[in-house]
């Protein structure tokens, strides 16, 4: 089998206006669920954030328009991006696998995991979820498809996972799910209370902080 190729055509097919797998409006919502999420449990607003997986960064723009100050690093596999985008839009060429050996020194209020953990292979989402330990310190926002959800678009190198099966992995490596794709980190797991945090299947609830 041929290595996958992340290259001009792939996001044009992909990503472009018209027939996007995830348009504009769709992103800039998530975008502020994403920092509301990670602002509530920080306790303050978000001054930094890592974005794996960012493509050709359309998370950058709505992330700065929320937050004109933060510190936004892009991380993405493809050449083409890291090419065309990786200096004007601070973006480094890496995998979700080789986030510890990146040279990251420093943890992030938000990272944003978005549209690729269902293309990673079981070893390399160990791994990266590995080092998010040390480098999230807010909120993880990911939003894998699952096997139990009804999905069209890129199949090639799909890894069909159960809901089950990422709960597993995010928890083993110490994060929190605290719903609608948002995984607090351990250091702020303090700041949530217990109906705040999803047990199994069990919906979250809201309870007020006192």
């Amino acid at each position: 089998m041929t290595e996958k190729v992340y290259d001009a055509r792939y996001f044009s097919r992909w990503y472009r206006k018209g027939r996007s797998v995830s348009p504009a409006e769709a992103v800039g919502r998530r975008a502020r669920l994403a920092v509301a999420a990670a602002e509530y449990v920080l306790e303050r607003r978000v001054r930094s954030v890592l974005d794996v997986g960012c493509g050709e960064g359309p998370w950058r723009a709505p992330l700065r328009r929320l937050r004109s100050g933060l510190t936004y690093v892009g991380v993405d596999p493809s050449e083409y991006v890291v090419r065309r985008f990786g200096r004007r839009r601070g973006i480094r060429r890496g995998s979700f696998g080789e986030l510890g050996s990146l040279g990251l020194r420093r943890s992030f209020d938000l990272v944003v995991c978005a549209d690729f953990l269902q293309y990673v292979s079981s070893g390399e989402l160990k791994r990266g979820l590995s080092a998010l330990r040390r480098l999230a310190r807010g909120i993880v926002y990911a939003d894998p498809f699952t096997s139990d959800d009804d999905f069209e678009g890129d199949l090639e190198g799909w890894q069909h996972r159960t809901p089950a099966a990422y709960r597993r992995a995010f928890g083993a490596a110490g994060f929190v799910q605290c719903g609608l794709n948002c995984w607090a980190a351990k250091a702020v797991r303090d700041n949530l209370n217990a109906l705040e945090m999803c047990h199994g299947s069990i919906t979250p609830g809201r309870n007020e902080k006192r």
